[in-house]
């Protein structure tokens, strides 16, 4: 049986009414999710609620068991303060679709984030929608390939479609913030296991070097030079007693598990 555009067409149409249908219910994220892949395949989907830099609520997602772990479970103990996703939405940036790399620090891949955390995800490449909710909370619904990024062409189809998307997803999380109040998610500090001996303007500089700013963006981003950002840095890892910053990253995983 053969299908033209005008069968997609019509297709996707149904897989949006019926994700319209299902606001407010349980079936909200699967069927917006089918409408999704319906416009541009992915291999798995993720939803995550921010408020500020709470620990995440993990909203949906369609990974299997097996890689489940390093995507939510690892994520929400501490890595998502790193995240470029995450720094994006409580910034925030204006509603849309972004790529990951695009809202990156400029040596993210370098990053021990990057090197530490996010190379375990195995993934080609993230790129997500951005929705702002009433009460300071926001959510990032993100759509991962495997085996390849998304195309210029395949990204321009996907955003031409954010404004649905978004204007959805305001619709059915609109209450996130209450569900951030009830939960009284304690805020996660530089604090403990050695880090509560730096000064605030060092636990500053471990945030930018652990998301992958240079010496160079961190001195613009603070208004300071970067002979003085590579200065503090040194006093850090004297003060930790360590050596590289895999080991600053497993003092600041420690910190706000």
């Amino acid at each position: 049986m053969v299908f033209d555009a005008a069968d997609t067409k019509g297709a996707q149409t149904g897989l949006l009414a019926a994700a319209i249908a299902a606001l407010g219910t349980a079936g909200f994220c699967p069927a917006l999710t089918a409408w999704l892949r319906s416009v541009m395949p992915c291999t798995f989907t993720v939803v995550f609620g921010y408020q500020g830099d709470s620990r995440p609520l993990e909203i949906h997602d369609d990974f299997p068991q097996a890689r489940r772990k390093v995507f939510v479970s690892d994520y929400v103990e501490g890595p998502y303060l790193l995240d470029p996703f995450f720094l994006g939405a409580v910034r925030p940036v204006p509603p849309g679709l972004y790529r990951l790399r695009d809202l990156a620090p400029d040596r993210f891949y370098q990053g021990e984030y990057f090197r530490t955390y996010y190379m375990r995800t195995e993934i080609a490449e993230e790129i997500g929608y951005f929705a702002h909710l009433p009460g300071d909370a926001h959510v990032v619904l993100s759509l991962m390939r495997e085996e390849k990024v998304f195309s210029q062409p395949e990204f321009r189809r996907l955003s031409r479609i954010s404004p649905i998307v978004t204007a959805l997803m305001g619709q059915h999380w609109s209450g996130l913030a209450e569900i951030f109040a009830t939960r009284a998610a304690r805020k996660a500090e530089l604090t403990g296991q050695g880090l509560d001996r730096l000064t605030p303007r060092e636990r500053e500089i471990v945030g930018y070097v652990l998301k992958g700013h240079s010496a160079e963006a961190t001195g613009q981003a603070l208004g300071i030079a970067s002979g003085t950002v590579r200065i503090h840095r040194r006093n850090i890892y004297a003060k930790l007693g360590i050596s590289s910053q895999r080991e600053l990253f497993a003092r600041f995983l420690a910190s706000v598990s």
